[in-house]
C-alpha cells in the first residue's frame, strides 16, 4: 500500500489533489493510519510524528500525488454570550478544564458534552446545537510550539557554528587555512539546513 509521509499546510500547495479524505477531529491527529479517499484511493498515513491536520492541508504520497484533507462535520455546541466580556468569562472556564475550544467571531464551539453545556448555561450563556467541522485552537498552538522548537534549535546551531569559527580564527592566522575553514563552515551550514528540512517531513 502506498504511503503518505509528508503534510503540506493549507496555503503551501496549488496543484489538483488526486483524492480527498474526510476526517473528524480525532482522525486529524494521527501518526499512522490506513485511509481511503472519497474516490477510492487507499493509502497508509505514515508520519514521523503525529501532526494536527487542518481542513485544506494536503497529504503527500510517495509518488508525489496529493490527497486533500477535509474536516468532517460533527455534533458541536456553539456557545453565545450576552457580550464579548461575558464570552471571555465563559472561555476562561472552558480553558480551565483544558477543553478543546474553537473560537468563532460570535461564539465558542466545543464538542457536545451535556455536563459542560449545563455549566455554561449556568454562567448565563446560550447553547446552540450544530453540525460543523471542529477546528479548535489546540492544533494551531501545537504547531506554533513545534515551530518555536525548530527556531530555537536553529539558533543553537548558529551559535555553535559561530563559536567554532571564532575558535579556528584565533588559533590559525594563515590565510589559506582560514579559506578552508570557511568552506568547512559553509558545508556545516548546508548540512544543518538539510537536516532542518528533514525534521519537517
Amino acid at each position: 500500500m502506498i504511503r503518505a509521509t509528508k503534510v503540506l499546510g493549507q496555503h503551501r500547495w496549488t496543484e489538483a489533489a488526486a483524492d480527498t479524505v474526510v476526517l473528524d477531529f480525532d482522525d486529524r491527529h494521527r501518526r499512522r493510519m490506513a485511509m481511503t479517499g472519497t474516490r477510492g484511493l487507499e493509502f497508509l498515513l505514515d508520519l514521523e510524528s503525529a501532526v494536527a491536520l487542518r481542513g485544506g492541508d494536503a497529504l503527500v504520497l510517495e509518488d508525489g500525488r496529493l490527497v486533500e484533507v477535509i474536516a468532517a462535520p460533527e455534533p458541536l455546541a456553539e456557545i453565545r454570550g450576552s457580550d464579548p466580556h461575558h464570552l471571555i468569562r465563559v472561555a476562561w472556564h472552558l480553558g480551565n478544564r483544558h477543553l478543546p475550544t474553537q473560537i468563532m467571531p460570535k461564539g465558542l464551539r466545543i464538542r457536545r458534552d451535556h455536563v459542560i453545556e449545563a455549566m455554561v448555561k449556568g454562567l448565563g450563556a446560550r447553547v446552540i446545537e450544530i453540525e460543523a467541522p471542529f477546528d479548535p485552537e489546540g492544533g494551531a498552538y501545537a504547531e506554533h510550539a513545534h515551530a518555536d522548537e525548530h527556531a530555537h534549535g536553529h539558533t543553537g546551531h548558529d551559535h555553535a557554528h559561530g563559536h567554532a569559527h571564532d575558535h579556528g580564527h584565533h588559533h590559525h592566522h594563515g590565510h589559506d587555512h582560514h579559506h578552508h575553514h570557511d568552506e568547512h563552515c559553509d558545508h556545516a551550514h548546508h548540512h544543518h539546513d538539510h537536516s532542518h528540512a528533514h525534521d519537517h517531513k
